[in-house]
C-alpha cells in the first residue's frame, strides 16, 4: 500500500510539473508578440476575432463585443484589410458569427472585407482553418489576456505569423484564467499529434 501511495504521489507530482512547464512555455514564448492596442500593433493580412457567447436574439456578450471593437480599431487604423470572424455555428439556433457580421456592417465595414468561419468550434480549429481554409499567412488576433497566449501560440506553431492585441475592457472572471490552465495542455496535445479540425472543406482565400 505504501508503495502504491508513493507511486501515486510521484505520478501526481510529475503531472503537476508537466502542467506548469506547458503553461510557462505558452506564456513565455508568446509574450513578445502581444500588444495593448492598435497604435503599436504591426500590419497583417487579417484580424481574427475568436468566437464567444452570443445571447438570445443575436445580442453579443460583453467579452465578444470587446474583441470585435478591438478588431474594428485595427481595421480603421489600416493595420489590416480584412476581418475574419471565427465561431461556432454547429446548429441552426447557435450562430456566433452572423451577429458579428451585422455589427461590423453597422459600423461601416464593407461586406467584401468580412469573412466568416462558421466551423471555428474552438481556438485550435479557428487557427488551423484560418491557415488551411482562408489561406492566412499573417494575422492579428483580438481577444482577452487570459486567452491571447494560447491563441497566438497555436497560430505561430501552425506556421502563421501571428500577433495578439489585448481586448481587455470589461471585467473578466477568475474562472476564465483557471480554464486556460488545462486548455493549454489540450492545445499542445493537438499540435503534437497534428490533430485536424472536425470540418475543413473548400478553400476561401481572403485575398
Amino acid at each position: 500500500m505504501k508503495r502504491i501511495l508513493r507511486y501515486g504521489a510521484m505520478s501526481f507530482g510529475v503531472l503537476l510539473c508537466a502542467i506548469l512547464v506547458i503553461n510557462l512555455l505558452v506564456f513565455v514564448s508568446t509574450r513578445s508578440y502581444m500588444y495593448d492596442g492598435s497604435e503599436d500593433a504591426p500590419e497583417a493580412e487579417v484580424v481574427l476575432i475568436p468566437g464567444a457567447a452570443v445571447f438570445s436574439g443575436g445580442v453579443l456578450s460583453p467579452i465578444f463585443r470587446d474583441r470585435i471593437d478591438a478588431a474594428l480599431s485595427l481595421y480603421k487604423a489600416q493595420k489590416v484589410k480584412k476581418i475574419l470572424v471565427s465561431g461556432d455555428n454547429s446548429t441552426v439556433t447557435h450562430n456566433e458569427v452572423n451577429p458579428v457580421r451585422l455589427y461590423l456592417l453597422s459600423q461601416g465595414v464593407p461586406d467584401q472585407d468580412i469573412f466568416l468561419d462558421h466551423a471555428g468550434f474552438d481556438t485550435y480549429s479557428s487557427m488551423y482553418r484560418a491557415r488551411d481554409i482562408f489561406g492566412v499567412t499573417s494575422m492579428l488576433i483580438t481577444t482577452q489576456s487570459f486567452h491571447l497566449p494560447r491563441a497566438v501560440f497555436i497560430a505561430r506553431s501552425l506556421g502563421v505569423d501571428a500577433y495578439g492585441v489585448r481586448a481587455d475592457v470589461g471585467t473578466v472572471l477568475f474562472r476564465n484564467y483557471l480554464r486556460e490552465i488545462l486548455a493549454n495542455e489540450k492545445a499542445v496535445f493537438n499540435l503534437m499529434f497534428h490533430t485536424k479540425p472536425k470540418y475543413l472543406g473548400e478553400k476561401i482565400p481572403i485575398t
